[in-house]
């Protein structure tokens, strides 16, 4: 708090608030209606009167109703009376001091006890000398509640003990007993203030009550936490004594009020820093304290969970973690006090708890984490005056069991306090002007001053607030039960101090006026006429009562963070489904009752159906829908408002946020679809935000742009919201947005996101692993780190000692994977799932070999043998190369190659010999070559070394023997070849050949089947001869396979010849060889198969084979079905052309002059050249003649060649100039005439005003017929006149300026029209200005006289004119003497002076330069003649249904017999005479239906002239009568679902039967409900306006009612007139379109969605069962009745079946209806991690066992931590096996092993997601414990896959079914 607010802080400390206590069920008295009757309403129904006095005060103990009418008067249950005036009651009554320095009874405190008759009686424990403040408790007064504090009276000595009376179960009425015992923690508390306690030890927790253990320290922080004024609040559990709840005076006794100096020092404190830390317990035990919290703290229940060990717990009053100290301390934040006199309180929002430690929402330290999470709506400094319950909080893993421990009662005990007021009102703070009548508030009667702070004027009629915004101190106003009608509620604003404000009992129809009021926290608007409650967003409001008004949508719902009670009773509103949980949805977690109840467990779930858009879809006008149609009808509304913003030709398809968790990533999607086939992609641009606990109020988060966002701490329990900006190329257009749910606090189980391995796999390189973690609320910590080898076909191993995240390759890791293996563990100690990465098969380092030597005697001969000492992996194909010294030059020539081993020759002696040795590992990869020298090889005797046989064994082959001579150069070497039956047998050789030189031999066909021997006997080249050496081959000598011994192509290489190919098959006899030819464009190309000649050995040759080569392929096959090398042979020339020549010749085209002839001909003959082609025409007398010129391949048609006949000649040309025969073409004709033409057009003249321009035109095209001619004006412009079509054009002044156009249209004599052909002139010249003609019209009276005249000479200017008047005629164009000037403008109306008088025009003619001619003169012919007769201002006049009377004023002379008529006008405006109407009046008949009358009138002059018509405007349509309906009815059954039909009965008038049979048209028809079941009150049905209606579920009880307008063929309609049912009945239940949703995987959860008829369903049964794919079986799952299903592992591989028996509400039950699913599929997170185990095929698991759980402990049984105990779970292809761990005092042993044959078998827990049973026989079964649901899938899973893919298991012996 700030300093200067501070200062003006003055605590009283006999100004307490009221607290009033509630007995069963307590909780907040928050019902507008209960409160200012008096009342508090409990659950069971019945009321209980607060009645309040000081026994000093009251004689006897009786209540004084004059003194105190507020209280003592009966208000009815409707009206509403303000708390303060309860309050103010109870602050007259209390004397002493609140909370201070006081002590209770222990130190001579009085306190008092309530009697029987509800008075309160002092204690006789009690000082005289001292006084307590009265709090008055409110008992319920339920039947239970009364018998239960009757037993505990008898039991208590009749309740008139020391303390008030005790419940020991804490269900019934709040006692506060002061008792000794209470006395001595008040006694401990006070010594706890100057001694720091030693932490004692945990006390055991009593069961059913939820009382954790308390330090002294707690107690102290009680102490100094508490303020003067302040409420309080507590806990669930009660710290002090064995009693659940405390004494006022007990409470007192342990609080102490501070003195100034603490509350500066506290403010300093508070300013100096924007956290105040705590000290750091000294014990783990849970903390409770009393906090105290601003009006407008909200405690969210994600509020208290903690990223911290399990064995602290904190609460919003417990100190922080990290603070240094010993001690327990809890401080506060002090805000600013409302008014002097007001209480105080602590600020608690979202960012702080009371004790002014960091949040546990908040991690970060800085301004940021200081000030991101105030919300706007709690920034007023004002002081609260209500208090909040402070909070417990407990670790993760012992809350379920903490919850179940809770007893029913000791749940629903609550502290609650009513919104408190200054309970010390004077009177310059207070103004009750009740049912004074008031009109106004500038009255004498009232007297509003800024002090006043209480103000009453209920009951008045009042109609405005003008006036009110004086009160800028006021916090209880009441204006119930006045006039107020709406709007006006502007001077409220100024009330930034009101705390309550009630406005019921008015006609109020809008809140939309209401301004923000910053310390509302009471509204009641009950009993108006609101239709919504739009208003402005109040940030305190707790309770909202607007019952009894018209509240029917709840579009423009205010954002009301601190809204706890809402209350909707009598409201159209409530008939909408599932109103409470939309209410959920709208308000957010503080809302804890709707219309005086607690909010239902079942409508908490709903709200939990809804997307997270709801809220804002509601707000924004969508009607809510059921929970199974609201994520696609929402996406839709959302959709329809962007729709328009979106890009040209894209729609949004998707737009989802995941269900965001603490430090998770939350993925978002958009998806855009197409609707054209434009081009161009979107670019999507995002922006994340936060918001409140509800979706309003986003702020973008700083740097959060791309599709993921990982949630922070601080951001659990606010919803995001994703801005998605779509970009078409550089425009951008509107965002759109999806919503989340409240953020999730993390699980505090890390798991890996990603894991990867760098480097490269390199033998030598080192390898480095990291991994992406989300901690989900965890502290990040080191995790394990591990290195695993695995080769192919074998388990990995672990690699000892490699735990750091780099890892260096040695030779062991070639040729494996490596695995790194991380396991991430955070600070509290709790590991995540191990996830690994493989890397690549380890590559082998750069293959080097050093000490190269050679090895060996260097005799020839001998074999040498190179070495050298290899690295780089493991060898390869390493290369050895022997080199030989060059005798000359010293150089070394390469002799061998591929082996290490080297046999020395002849050429080697004397030489040197060098081995070199390339490295190369088993991948190929080759290193630097290392060489070694031997000495000179010396010479050896001749010899034969590795004699072998060379060449094919077969029938006819060629076999060489060949081997290394050694001893000098070879001479003349011997062979001889044997052949024999036995491999190496040397002895009994049959000889085949004589000893010769040569080394080759072919094999005869008599050594076929033998082996093949051959005697080697070396001799040098000096004749010495060495020791024969045999070699026999190793196989048997075999059949030639097939083969061709030759293969030729015969035949004359010409186009159209024929190609014959032969050839000569060997190999055995022949089987069906394949024959094909091809065709090649060059020797070298590649053949294309001519399919028509395969399996032919004969070829027509073709065209296509011209200029081509032609190959044959043969492959032989013999009969046995072995096939030979397949031969190929080739033409060796090209294929030559045959002669050229024409197959086809023939003329293409029309015989019409002009057309173009084309030629249409076949050549062959090779390519053809540059043919010889001649054109011909015949005449008609049958003369031909060769046309010049004419040698194309197309001719144009001429005039020449008309009536003749065309043919044409052609000489084909090959392309190398050979010729072939000439073809004549057949002729062609007659031609006929081309269409007409001109060839030439020209104009000739001088384009000058007054001149004349000709024409020459040139005609062709047949004889020339009657050809047109027109002439044109076109201006400047480009606009064009027609002019004429003379064969001349003599140019006017409208031609000067302009050009002229003439147009010739060919026309051929038979009347053929040709194509038109235009040529335009110069611009045209004006001439000399020049009046050629000027003549007066005929001259009347009154009308307007325009002269005509002529002008010539360009265009003219402003000519002069000037009119006179004479009485004589003008003679010879000469102006008369007494000629008298008129005016000078063109026209003239003549007046009556002109009458009998001569008019006379005098016209000088100037041209547009200014240029005059000369004058011209002109005068009438006739006198001036009198005005013709006319008449004006006819009327129409209707005098009756039928009769219409015309009338009109007449002028022009005197009025002759003028003519009158009547005319009948249609709709379209046609009129038509009315025969024999020519009077004034006339009646309408029948006839002049739909028509309109129109009157007319024809003047006549008295000389006999007559005048114009003139008509008058129509008159309205005539129609006949409307028809009527004398009775109108429904018929049909009122029951749901049966069709009403609408009937209607005519009147039997014969009027109304004409106009019904002629007139009437069709009948609309509206079906509408009664607003109430039995009112008279009706709503329209929407889209049901047909005669029939079927009755619907929502018509039930409802009347029901159709409305029937009649409409005649004229389009008007009769009065609405109805008919009403009787009360709608129920139909026979069933149910319809029976469907189950879900994604289909085992982790997804079910629902039964379908459409219910019949009436109100009452408690319809579901069964949940599993089925086979294809089998009709059903297993039924226990206890699955409910609407939605879980799915689990079980259910993977069978179809989930829900049968459904619909019933009614009363008990009628209706047929069973069934649903199911697709096979349930496994997760795919889950399949794949399964999947990468199974492959495995050996897998180990870390789980906890249960040492303690026993079969007859039930399911729902929890166990303590301490029975849990570490196992490892080994499973592989063959078994199962449970092994515990070793410890330092024992070894690791096996508990439980076998294999997977029956009985074995998996069993899950539905209610218990971390337990799994494995039972191997009825004997062993183990369970296990698990840490997340996923593992224990995979764990069953990899079980169940192991068993069935390798022991062939059946699924439902492993499911145990």
């Amino acid at each position: 708090m700030e300093a200067a607010k501070l200062e003006e802080y003055r605590p009283e400390l006999s100004d307490p608030p009221l607290e009033i206590y509630s007995g069963d069920n307590a909780g907040p008295m928050l019902d507008g209606t209960s409160l200012e009757s008096g009342e508090i309403s409990p659950p069971g129904g019945s009321s209980l009167r607060v009645t309040v006095a000081d026994p000093d005060d009251l004689p006897n103990g009786k209540h004084d109703d004059e003194d105190h009418p507020d209280i003592a008067s009966e208000a009815p249950a409707d009206e509403e009376i303000p708390a303060e005036s309860k309050a103010e009651v109870s602050g007259k009554v209390k004397k002493g001091p609140s909370l201070g320095r006081g002590s209770g009874s222990s130190n001579g405190g009085r306190s008092l006890a309530r009697t029987s008759s509800g008075t309160m009686k002092k204690s006789p424990a009690s000082s005289p000398g001292s006084t307590t403040p009265v709090r008055p408790f409110l008992k319920s007064s339920s039947p239970a509640a009364i018998a239960r504090r009757q037993q505990e009276a008898e039991a208590n000595g009749n309740g008139n003990g020391n303390g008030f009376h005790t419940s020991s179960k804490s269900n019934g009425s709040i006692s506060a007993p002061v008792t000794p015992r209470a006395s001595a923690a008040a006694k401990a508390s006070a010594s706890s203030m100057t001694t720091t306690p030693k932490a004692p030890a945990l006390k055991k927790r009593t069961p059913g009550v939820d009382t954790p253990p308390v330090t002294p320290s707690s107690v102290s922080s009680r102490r100094s936490s508490i303020s003067p004024g302040a409420s309080l609040s507590r806990s669930t559990g009660t710290s002090f004594g064995s009693t659940r709840r405390q004494s006022l005076p007990a409470l007192s006794a342990r609080s102490s009020a501070p003195s100034a100096a603490e509350l500066k020092r506290w403010a300093n404190s508070s300013s100096s820093s924007s956290r105040i830390s705590s000290s750091k317990p000294t014990t783990p035990s849970r903390v409770t304290s009393l906090s105290l919290h601003s009006p407008g703290s909200v405690s969210k229940p994600n509020d208290y969970l903690r990223r911290s060990s399990p064995s602290v717990l904190n609460s919003p009053g417990a100190p922080g973690p990290k603070s240094p100290g010993p001690s327990v301390r809890a401080s506060a934040k002090l805000c600013s006090p409302s008014s002097k006199s007001g209480s105080s309180s602590f600020s608690a929002s979202r960012g702080q708890v009371a004790n002014g430690s960091p949040s546990s929402l908040q991690k970060k330290s800085g301004p940021m984490a200081a000030t991101k999470r105030s919300p706007r709506a709690f920034e007023s400094p004002t002081i609260s005056s209500r208090s909040m319950s402070s909070e417990k909080t407990l670790s993760s893993d012992k809350l379920a069991a903490r919850r179940k421990s809770l007893t029913p009662e000791a749940r629903d005990t609550r502290l609650i306090t009513l919104p408190p007021v200054d309970v010390k009102a004077g009177d310059d703070v207070r103004l009750d002007l009740r049912g004074q009548k008031l009109r106004s508030l500038d009255c004498n009667l009232v007297h509003l001053t800024p002090k006043l702070e209480f103000v009453y004027l209920r009951d008045n009629k009042l109609s405005n607030m003008d006036g009110i915004e004086i009160l800028k101190r006021v916090k209880v106003l009441d204006l119930s039960f006045n006039e107020f009608k709406g709007g006006g509620f502007e001077p409220l604003a100024n009330c930034k101090a009101l705390q309550q404000l009630y406005l019921a009992g008015n006609q109020i129809t809008s809140l939309s006026g209401l301004p923000q009021l910053p310390n509302l926290e009471f509204l009641s608007v009950a009993q108006n006429r609101l239709k919504s409650l739009a208003m402005a967003t109040q940030p305190r409001l707790q309770v909202l009562a607007a019952s009894k008004n018209k509240i029917s949508t709840l579009k423009g719902f205010p954002h009301l963070p601190a809204l706890e009670h809402l209350r909707l009773e009598e409201n159209p509103i409530l008939e909408v489904p599932h109103l409470e949980a939309a209410s959920i949805l709208l308000v957010g977690p503080t809302l804890k009752k709707f219309n005086d109840r607690d909010l239902s467990a079942e409508e908490r779930e709903v709200s939990l159906l809804y997307p997270a858009s709801t809220a804002l879809c509601i707000r924004d006008g969508w009607e809510l829908c059921s929970p199974e149609e609201a994520a696609e009808s929402t996406t839709e509304f959302l959709i329809s408002q962007w729709k328009d913003n979106l890009p040209h030709g894209f729609t949004l398809r998707k737009a989802f946020i995941d269900r965001p968790f603490e430090e998770d990533p939350c993925h978002c999607e958009f998806v855009f679809g197409r609707l054209d086939d434009g081009e161009g992609d979107l670019t999507l641009l995002y922006q994340w935000f936060i918001g409140e606990q509800t979706p309003v109020n986003f702020e973008p988060i700083e740097g959060a742009t791309n599709k993921i966002y990982w949630p922070k701490h601080e951001d659990v329990g606010y919803c995001l919201k994703v801005d998605c900006t779509p970009y078409l190329g550089d425009q951008q257009f509107p965002p759109v947005s999806a919503f989340s749910f409240a953020v999730s606090p993390g699980t505090g189980c890390p798991k890996v996101l990603s894991i990867q391995v760098d480097g490269e796999p390199l033998e030598g390189n080192s390898m480095v692993g990291s991994a992406e973690v989300a901690w989900c609320g965890g502290t990040p910590g080191s995790g394990v780190v591990s290195w695993l080898r695995k080769t192919e076909n074998n388990s990995p191993v672990a690699i000892v000692g490699a735990e750091d995240y780099e890892y260096r390759l040695v030779l062991d890791d070639v040729g494996a994977h490596l695995l790194f293996m991380y396991t991430p563990v955070t600070e509290e100690g709790t590991k995540g799932e191990s996830q690994y990465a493989m890397t690549p098969v380890i590559d082998a380092a750069s293959p080097s070999v050093a000490n190269v030597r050679i090895t060996g005697e260097f005799v020839e001969g001998n074999t040498i043998r190179g070495t050298g000492k290899y690295f780089g992996g493991k060898e390869g194909s390493s290369k050895f190369e022997w080199f030989r010294e060059e005798q000359d030059s010293g150089d070394f020539t390469l002799v061998s190659k591929g082996s290490s081993e080297y046999l020395l020759t002849e050429e080697d002696v004397g030489l040197r010999m060098k081995f070199v040795y390339t490295p190369a590992n088993i991948a190929g990869a080759c290193g630097v070559p290392a060489s070694a020298t031997s000495d000179k090889i010396l010479l050896a005797p001749p010899r034969i070394l590795q004699l072998r046989l060379v060449g094919d064994m077969r029938e006819g082959s060629k076999i060489v023997v060949s081997g290394i001579f050694i001893g000098g150069t070879e001479g003349a070497s011997r062979v001889q070849w044997f052949k024999t039956d036995t491999p190496h047998n040397t002895q009994n050789l049959e000889p085949i050949s004589t000893s010769k030189i040569a080394k080759a031999f072919r094999i005869p066909l008599g050594a076929v089947g033998h082996y093949l021997a051959a005697e080697y006997t070396p001799v040098r080249s000096d004749g010495e001869s060495g020791d024969s050496v045999y070699v026999v081959s190793d196989a048997r000598v075999e059949m030639l396979a097939p083969s061709l011994s030759f293969l030729t192509i015969t035949g004359e290489l010409l186009e159209g010849e024929t190609l014959t190919a032969s050839y000569g098959y060997v190999g055995g006899y022949e089987g069906a060889s394949q024959h094909n030819w091809y065709l090649h464009e060059s020797k070298n190309a590649t053949g294309s198969l001519i399919a028509e000649a395969s399996g032919s050995l004969q070829y027509p040759v073709t065209e296509d084979a011209v200029n081509k080569y032609i190959s044959f392929h043969c492959l032989p096959i013999r009969d046995d079905g072995a096939i030979g090398e397949r031969v190929v042979t080739m033409i060796p020339e090209p294929i030559s052309p045959g002669s050229p020549k024409l197959l086809t010749f023939q003329i293409v085209g029309e015989p019409v002059e002009g057309a173009e002839l084309k030629i249409e001909k076949k050549y062959w003959g090779g390519k053809e050249g540059l043919s010889n082609i001649q054109w011909f025409v015949t005449s008609p007398d049958g003369t031909q003649r060769e046309i010049r010129g004419a040698t194309d391949v197309t001719y144009t048609l001429k005039l020449e060649d008309v009536h003749g006949l065309v043919c044409c000649s052609c000489e084909p040309v090959r392309e190398d100039g050979v010729r072939g025969p000439i073809s004549v073409s057949q002729l062609l004709g007659p031609v006929l005439p081309g269409p007409p033409s001109c060839t030439v057009l020209e104009i000739f003249g001088s384009p000058v005003e007054g001149e004349h321009l000709f024409v020459n035109a040139v005609y062709n095209g047949g004889d020339k017929g009657p050809c047109e001619l027109e002439w044109w004006r076109r201006n400047s412009s480009g606009e064009q006149k027609y002019l004429g079509n003379s064969e001349s054009l003599k140019l006017t002044y409208e031609d000067v300026g302009a050009r002229i156009k003439v147009v010739f249209i060919p026309v051929r004599s038979d009347g053929i029209v040709g194509e038109a052909y235009a040529v335009t002139s110069e611009v045209v010249q004006d001439a000399e200005p020049e009046g050629k003609a000027l003549v007066i019209p005929d001259c009347h009276e009154d009308v307007e006289l325009v002269p005509t005249r002529t002008y010539f000479g360009g265009q003219e200017g402003e000519s002069h004119y000037m009119w006179y008047r004479t009485s004589t005629k003008v003679r010879d164009s000469i102006l008369p003497i007494d000629a008298e000037f008129v005016c000078s403008s063109l026209s003239y109306t003549p007046e009556l002076e002109d009458v009998d008088a001569y008019l006379v025009l005098e016209w000088t003619p100037v041209r547009q330069d200014g240029k005059q001619g000369k004058p011209v003169i002109a005068y009438s012919k006739q006198p001036v003649i009198p005005a013709e007769p006319s008449v004006r201002d006819v009327t129409l006049k209707e005098v009756s249904l039928d009769m219409f009377v015309g009338d009109a004023y007449y002028h022009g002379g005197r009025e002759g017999e003028s003519q009158l008529s009547w005319y009948r006008e249609s709709g379209n405006g046609t009129t038509t005479l009315i025969e024999g109407a020519t009077s004034k009046t006339y009646v309408a008949s029948e006839e002049d239906y739909t028509y309109r009358i129109i009157f007319g009138y024809t003047p006549v002059r008295d000389d006999g002239v007559v005048g114009d018509l003139v008509v008058s405007e129509p008159s309205k349509v005539i129609y006949p009568e409307l028809p009527r309906v004398q009775k109108f009815v429904l018929s049909g059954k009122v029951i749901e679902g049966e069709v009403l039909t609408a009937l209607e009965v005519m009147p039997k008038g014969e009027t109304q039967q004409r106009v019904w049979d002629k007139y009437k048209k069709e009948i609309k028809y509206q079906w509408s409900r009664s607003t109430e079941p039995g009112s008279a009150d009706f709503e329209p049905i929407s889209q049901q306006r047909s005669c029939t209606y079927k009755v619907r579920l929502e018509d039930i009880g409802y009347l029901l009612c159709c409305e029937c307008v009649i409409y005649d063929v004229f389009g008007r309609s009769t009065d609405p007139i109805s008919s009403t049912t009787p009360a709608v009945q129920p139909a026979f239940p069933r149910i319809d379109k029976l469907e189950i949703e879900g994604r289909g995987f085992h982790t997804n959860l079910y629902a039964v969605r379908g459409i219910y008829v019949g009436g109100r369903e009452g408690k319809s049964s579901i069964q949940w069962f599993r089925a086979m794919a294809g089998s009709p079986d059903l297993i039924p799952i226990p206890g699955e009745t409910g609407r939605m299903y879980e799915a689990n592992v079980d259910d993977v591989g069978y179809r989930l079946v829900a049968i459904y028996t619909p019933v009614r509400e009363d008990g009628v039950e209706g047929n069973p209806t069934s649903a199911s699913t697709d096979p349930i599929e496994v997760e795919p997170e889950v399949a794949k991690e399964v999947k990468q185990k199974l492959e495995l095929g050996a897998v180990k698991f870390e789980v906890l066992r249960d040492r303690d759980r026993s079969p007859a402990s039930g399911p729902q049984q929890q166990q303590a931590l301490g029975s849990l105990e570490r196992r490892i779970l080994d499973i592989n292809r063959k078994r199962i096996k449970v092994i515990k761990p070793g410890s330092k005092t024992s070894f690791p042993y096996t508990e439980i092993r076998g294999t997977y044959a029956p009985p074995f078998h998996v069993e899950l827990f539905r209610n218990d997601q971390h337990r799994l049973k494995t039972v191997i026989d009825s004997e062993n079964e183990v369970d296990l414990m698990v840490r997340t649901r996923h593992i224990r899938d995979v764990i069953a899973l990899t079980i169940r896959g192991l068993a069935q893919r390798y022991n062939s298991t059946p699924l439902n012996l492993l499911l145990k079914m």
